[in-house]
């Protein structure tokens, strides 16, 4: 069973910087990318971001400009750097792999892999 492990969420004062890890236990032969979702309390899950296997990228707009997404296909990885947080990026992140697919733009659409969450606070 393919298995997403996420690492790197913590607490963080506005402002700040924090790098999200997630690994997958293997290649997830049915997708072609990998991306993240967050959910804030009482919100809906988002997406954050995604990353294809061939390096092309897509973001939120809520996160365009502070958030980059980097992978290491070899490792079968995906890293989320996040700088100038804001106490709005509170949240669970989610680690997802899919596919990053195109028709009058690109989009992620999520397959059913998903890490454990990890926690990031932004507050000072």
């Amino acid at each position: 069973q393919v298995q997403l492990v996420e690492s790197g969420g913590g607490l963080m004062q506005p402002g700040g910087s924090l790098t999200l890890s997630c690994a997958a236990s293997t290649r997830i032969f049915s997708t072609n990318a990998m991306g993240w979702y967050r959910q804030a309390p009482g919100k809906q899950r988002e997406l954050v971001g995604g990353i294809s296997r061939g390096g092309r990228t897509i973001y939120a707009d809520s996160v365009k400009g502070r958030f980059t997404l980097s992978g290491d296909n070899a490792k079968n990885s995906v890293y989320l750097q996040m700088n100038n947080l804001k106490p709005e990026d509170t949240a669970v992140y989610y680690c997802n792999a899919g596919i990053l697919t195109y028709s009058d733009d690109y989009y992620y659409v999520p397959k059913d892999y998903w890490g454990q969450g990890t926690q990031v606070t932004v507050s000072s």
